[in-house]
């Protein structure tokens, strides 16, 4: 087993505190990464720590750099110096434990890091708010090494409209720099990701887009009714276009319980496997991203063994399941410039 999760939040964590995504809140304890509480990527409590992926088997682990922008006082533009810090946490990690875990800019860099025995560490900006309406940014995060970009969260931004249960709202997508922000980050070489987007979003996203396209921690709407979760129309035009979903482990996005049950998330990859085919499903776990929740059967990443073995029980062959773990989420990634 070598697993490719195509999001956690726990970069959000080490470097201020605890969130709960469910309600909406971002508690937040600004504190420098290094004091708080001697805490890092190797040593924590945490749902993904280094010893955790090397007993799950992670071959890559993207780490989201989240920003709230309720909690920021000073707006998108503390949220965009609040992302720049996560991103020096991640490659400091990377160089403190530099024999466990590296940088990977790209697939030719995940096969070099997997021969050295290291971890692949990519990074991603989730709410791309932090742009603000300077298209630069977008260079500017490329640059230091952020390979996916989540265009929004759960509010309105410069790029357009987010995921809501207001039926205007939902049906809203792209505004022009919007569009000309997706099109431009493709071109760079940044995958755009489709999770929190609104259902006009979502569509505006396919049709602009110059790149990969995926949902990195977004589940099936059949059988969770949650407007963060995708339609099986969606399902089918992100398989068309060759993307995948990442599995979120959530329990709002699964059955809308505050747990997160081994049978919903059995439910769901076979749900994504009926509509979007073998080559759809992945894992996005939304690890350290939500908090206030009661986890049944997989409580983090070194737990990861439970999930492979419940989908081989409900009947998923091993070649589908290789293709969960690593294979569909490394084909997008072959995708990439300089892969």
């Amino acid at each position: 087993m070598q697993l490719i999760d195509m999001h956690c939040d726990t970069l959000g964590k080490l470097l201020y505190g605890e969130m709960t995504q469910g309600v909406g809140t971002f508690v937040t304890e600004r504190r420098d990464a290094d004091k708080k509480e001697g805490k890092d990527l190797k040593h924590n409590d945490f749902c993904i720590s280094i010893p955790g992926m090397q007993k799950a088997g992670t071959l890559v682990q993207f780490f989201a750099c989240f920003t709230y922008v309720q909690a920021a006082g000073g707006g998108y533009e503390e949220c965009y110096e609040d992302a720049l810090a996560m991103m020096r946490l991640l490659w400091e990690q990377c160089e403190r434990y530099g024999d466990e875990i590296a940088p990977a800019l790209s697939s030719e860099d995940i096969l070099k890091n997997e021969r050295n025995g290291k971890i692949s560490a990519i990074l991603t900006v989730e709410e791309g708010g932090i742009i603000n309406g300077k298209m630069e940014r977008l260079k500017e995060i490329y640059e230091k090494g952020v390979r996916l970009i989540t265009p929004m969260w759960n509010y309105e931004n410069c790029f357009g409209y987010p995921n809501s249960r207001d039926r205007e709202i939902m049906e809203k997508g792209l505004k022009p720099f919007g569009k000309e922000a997706v099109e431009y980050a493709g071109n760079l070489g940044m995958i755009v990701d489709v999770s929190h987007a609104s259902d006009g979003t979502f569509q505006d996203i396919l049709n602009c887009a110059k790149g990969p396209v995926v949902a990195s921690h977004s589940n099936c709407r059949a059988l969770c009714g949650h407007p963060r979760n995708l339609t099986d129309e969606m399902i089918r035009q992100l398989a068309e276009a060759g993307g995948v979903a990442g599995l979120n482990f959530y329990g709002a996005f699964l059955g809308g319980r505050p747990e997160s049950r081994l049978e919903e998330m059995t439910a769901h990859v076979q749900h994504m496997i009926q509509i979007g085919g073998s080559n759809f499903p992945a894992v996005g776990t939304d690890f350290d991203g939500f908090d206030g929740m009661e986890y049944e059967d997989i409580c983090r990443v070194d737990d990861m063994e439970r999930l492979w073995n419940g989908l081989k029980k409900a009947g998923i062959t091993e070649s589908q399941l290789d293709k969960i773990w690593r294979k569909n989420a490394e084909n997008v990634l072959k995708a990439l410039p300089g892969s």
